[in-house]
């Protein structure tokens, strides 16, 4: 499966960009997938999450209530709203499987979990 995000930018704090990340195949029927960021000098983190069952989205607390995740599977796309974009959220955005099954709850204990990453979209935000 190859993962292309897309839909980064450049934009000022307060605004809003949305993502978009295209699965090659239809990986988002069987698995979940995943949104993570990484910020220059820093640690690639956690930002959400949809289950492989779709029942399920979780959000890092950094993000809740600014970031909403859905996606189409029709598509085999998912997608990343993020609104009321802050400058510490000023990363290069990655999409990845999330290959967890069975009772999933939470976020992924360990990027071992994901696999097939994108190559990355990067995110501005001006202050």
């Amino acid at each position: 499966v190859q993962l292309v995000e897309s839909g980064g930018g450049l934009v000022q704090a307060g605004g809003s960009l949305r993502l978009s990340c295209v699965a090659s195949e239809r990986a988002f029927n069987d698995y979940g997938m995943g949104w993570f960021r990484q910020a220059p000098g820093r640690e690639r983190e956690f930002v959400a999450v949809v289950t492989w069952s779709g029942g399920s989205i979780y959000y890092a607390d950094s993000v809740k209530g600014r970031f909403t995740l859905s996606r189409d599977l029709a598509k085999n796309t998912a997608y990343l709203q993020m609104d009321n974009l802050k400058p510490e959220d000023t990363a290069v955005y990655y999409c990845a499987v999330d290959r967890r099954i069975g009772l999933v709850e939470g976020p992924p204990a360990s990027l071992r979990d994901l696999s097939s990453w994108g190559e990355g979209t990067q995110v501005t935000v001006s202050s």
